[in-house]
């Protein structure tokens, strides 16, 4: 078993590490606001990432968090949204623990409704198809590819 007063160390040392990082950045004007822009790039391409992987299988909404937890490093305003997402997205979890099963297929239903929208809008089904020799097939074309 860890010794709690060496994991309590540990932690205390990283810290202090980031304490050191964050003063080090904060001394610099110029530095800081290079800093800010990157972490509102970097959080907010995560973030698209994840809105857009939300209606697919995987890890949509975790990504989501991810990218607003990585934007509220440094700004108040994503951190209120996180708190908020966090609240809704449990509140909508438990609300559908407690649906009857059908009501759960549904759901289902629905979100396989909107994957399969959106892949035969970005041409998914006609790339396929062509790859199978099924061209001719023009009624799995997009109207955005047509």
């Amino acid at each position: 078993m860890a010794d709690q007063g060496g994991e309590d160390l540990t932690r205390a040392q990283t810290q202090q590490q980031r304490a050191g990082f964050r003063a080090r950045i904060e001394e610099k004007p110029t530095l800081r606001r290079t800093y800010r822009v990157g972490v509102a790039v970097l959080g907010g391409i995560v973030l698209a990432a994840g809105v857009i992987m939300i209606p697919y299988p995987g890890p949509g909404w975790l990504v989501v968090f991810a990218g607003l937890a990585i934007l509220a490093t440094e700004f108040h305003w994503a951190r209120r949204v996180l708190d908020f997402a966090r609240a809704k997205y449990d509140a909508w979890t438990e609300w559908l623990a407690r649906q009857p099963v059908l009501v759960r297929l549904g759901v289902l239903a629905l979100t396989g409704l909107v994957v399969m929208a959106t892949l035969y809008l970005l041409n998914a089904f006609y790339l396929v198809a062509e790859l199978v020799g099924l061209g001719h097939w023009t009624w799995l074309q997009s109207p955005f590819f047509a």
